[in-house]
């Protein structure tokens, strides 16, 4: 048998790559303590994270932000001018409120939190970026978010987002992202990390 090694190297999603794109975040999220919150069943939490992916996926992201995957994780970045466009239409909202059932408050409150506390100045925002545990290890996220951040650095734009897990905030930190707030979410949620990265010129990225 020939070893293929599974590559790391971004590519431009569309929307022909919904499966590969909802099946990794569903993985690489089920221990994500926001995600957790949101679907605290363990037995239908896989299913429930790859509906809900794939919903603001083929409904927001592939639209109107720039989506980048590797054979083993995925990432949806918002430019500034899309950030109005990128926000959830009625049927949007209507989908994710059938996928989450009486969960669907939550997730309406987690938004309204982290749009609170939004930069008011241009910025690209880091929306969701994960990898397979499988797959974890091997440079996909960190390939993911070079290339995100590559595209910031270039309009010489802060680069923002929310994180849910503690053990990822090191890994961002590695890559020139601070802590701005820790914000509590409503009903005892679990905690979110907004953090934000200065632009960055070539020769010190």
């Amino acid at each position: 048998m020939i070893y293929m090694p599974i590559t790391n190297t971004p590519k431009t999603a569309t929307i022909d790559d919904t499966p590969l794109i909802s099946r990794t975040l569903a993985r690489a999220f089920d221990d994500d303590p926001m995600m957790r919150w949101f679907f605290p069943g363990d037995a239908s939490r896989e299913a429930g994270l790859g509906r809900y992916f794939t919903t603001i996926f083929t409904r927001q992201y592939v639209h109107h932000g720039v989506c980048e995957y590797t054979e083993a994780a995925a990432a949806f970045w918002v430019p500034p001018e899309a950030q109005a466009k990128a926000v959830p239409g009625p049927e949007t909202i209507q989908e994710l409120q059938s996928i989450l059932g009486d969960r669907a408050p939550l997730l309406r409150d987690a938004a309204e939190m982290a749009a609170g506390h939004a930069p008011q100045e241009p910025h690209w925002y880091l929306a969701v970026i994960g990898a397979d545990p499988a797959g974890q290890g091997r440079g996909h996220g960190a390939a993911l978010l070079r290339s995100g951040l590559a595209k910031a650095d270039a309009a010489g734009l802060p680069v923002c987002l929310e994180s849910s897990k503690p053990s990822n905030l090191p890994f961002y930190e590695h890559f020139g992202f601070t802590v701005q707030e820790e914000l509590r979410l409503p009903g005892n949620g679990p905690v979110l990390w907004a953090m934000r990265r200065e632009p960055r010129r070539p020769a010190d990225a």
